[in-house]
């Protein structure tokens, strides 16, 4: 091959390769998956057990059923210290009772999880002692020293990502509101005091595993429009500008603007 020749290829194989690099790209991102997968978070010696135990398979299902979203029927648990806390943007950590300080492993585990814009809920499932809530406060503290929970209501997307929802319920009625710790204007930890594990949980039977007061099952039902609203709050950050959900919201709203309002609203 000439000398011109060995010119015009080498700079053909450069030429290509720039455009190589030019070419977008898939871009590894947290939760890329884009399944719902409502993981229940493990510290100390915890385990995931007992009548709640199929919360988050029933949380999967309702989400399904009633949106576009995709889920996961069998969501993993997921230790705070384990690398794995990383891959997906959800957590639930619930209990009812006093909990053992984190480790340092365990704080800074949670810690990375929430700087990646990573979504937990903490749901305590005996609200009458609020024993779990206030523990989990405590150690939230050490993860995020600068953030304080507040209030947050109707006014808030999570009220409104999917369903429009008067108050926050759960196998207990409990505040109307929700607590969260707000950061860059979203809420990133969100304190639930109304047993909502509770209110999603079924038997082997299919049928609920925990009662629900005072309300019943139309009490039930609101709960399950609050775990949807959840769910689709951490999928979309903003459904507004979200075009994948779009004819569901759309379908939903006409739905509910048609509606008599004498009719109690379908499940």
């Amino acid at each position: 091959m000439t000398r011109p020749r060995r010119l015009a290829a080498a700079a053909l194989v450069l030429v290509s390769a720039l455009l190589l690099l030019a070419v977008p790209r898939p871009v590894r991102a947290f939760g890329e998956e884009g399944a719902w997968n409502p993981r229940p978070l493990l510290t100390g010696d915890a385990r995931w057990e007992g009548v709640r135990a199929t919360a988050p398979a029933r949380w999967s299902f309702e989400l399904e059923r009633r949106t576009s979203a995709p889920a996961r029927r069998n969501p993993t648990t997921v230790r705070a210290d384990d690398p794995a806390l990383l891959a997906e943007p959800f957590a639930l950590w619930g209990g009812e009772g006093d909990l053992p300080p984190l480790t340092e492993r365990e704080v800074f585990g949670l810690r990375r999880f929430l700087a990646l814009g990573g979504v937990l809920l903490v749901d305590d499932f005996a609200p009458g002692s609020g024993a779990f809530g206030r523990a989990a406060r405590r150690e939230l503290a050490r993860v995020l020293p600068e953030g304080s929970p507040i209030p947050i209501g109707t006014e808030n997307v999570v009220f409104r990502s999917f369903y429009l929802l008067p108050r926050a319920v759960g196998r207990v009625e409990g505040p109307p509101k929700l607590s969260a710790i707000v950061r860059g204007g979203m809420p990133q930890v969100i304190f639930s005091d109304h047993d909502l594990a509770g209110a999603l949980a079924r038997s082997e039977g299919g049928g609920p595993s925990v009662e629900v007061t005072p309300g019943g099952e139309a009490q039930r039902e609101r709960a399950f429009r609050l775990a949807v609203n959840i769910a689709m709050y951490v999928l979309c950050s903003n459904y507004k500008d979200d075009q994948v959900h779009a004819p569901f919201l759309m379908r939903r709203r006409a739905i509910d603007d048609n509606r008599p309002r004498s009719a109690p609203a379908r499940p």
